[in-house]
């Protein structure tokens, strides 16, 4: 399917893009190597990308999240919450990756909550913020169901954490070095 879209159905959105009927085209999905692929090999102007950028997860700083920079590309994360966990914490049943999270996730999970409850901070204000720190990502989808629980996310990004909190985060090897962090 890959081939499919680099030849024939970029082609179109292309042609669109340059007529003006579209202002914007990307790909979405779930893996940021197929979007990074994708932007090797032809001009996307944005990614919604699932998932892949998180506080579990910062393999995309290695080469995608650069490149975005480089061709200033937008990313539209979604699943920043990691099907979950990064919003319940590790309770039993909590879900990673749209599946029960296992053991290694969970301690992992564990070790980010204890540098929260050091800091009165809420696992969910810090995987909202967190990824809304790194440059080439401009919106994030967090997944509402009702009003209420979008304000609580509002309220999540907007709360206050210090610089420490980060530091803390990667000082204890539970977030890359390298990883962009509120200021």
């Amino acid at each position: 399917h890959f081939r499919t879209a680099m030849d024939s159905g970029f082609k179109a959105l292309e042609k669109l893009r340059s007529e003006g009927v579209v202002k914007a085209i990307g790909v979405g999905c779930n893996e940021w190597q197929v979007c990074e692929a994708a932007l090797r090999e032809r001009d996307f102007d944005c990614f919604l990308l699932a998932g892949r950028y998180t506080l579990l997860e910062q393999d995309a700083l290695d080469t995608f999240l650069p490149l975005c920079e480089e061709r200033d590309v937008a990313i539209v994360l979604g699943g920043g919450f990691n099907s979950g966990i990064l919003a319940t914490g590790a309770v039993k049943g909590a879900h990673y990756n749209y599946s029960e999270a296992g053991s290694d996730i969970l301690a992992h999970v564990s070790k980010i909550e204890v540098v929260c409850k050091r800091y009165e901070i809420p696992l969910a204000a810090a995987a909202l913020q967190f990824v809304l720190a790194h440059p080439a990502i401009s919106t994030n989808i967090p997944g509402t169901r009702t009003k209420s629980h979008l304000d609580q996310n509002v309220a999540l990004i907007n709360q206050d954490i210090p610089a420490d909190f980060w530091t803390d985060l990667k000082n204890e090897g539970l977030i890359r070095e390298n990883a962009p962090t509120p200021a």
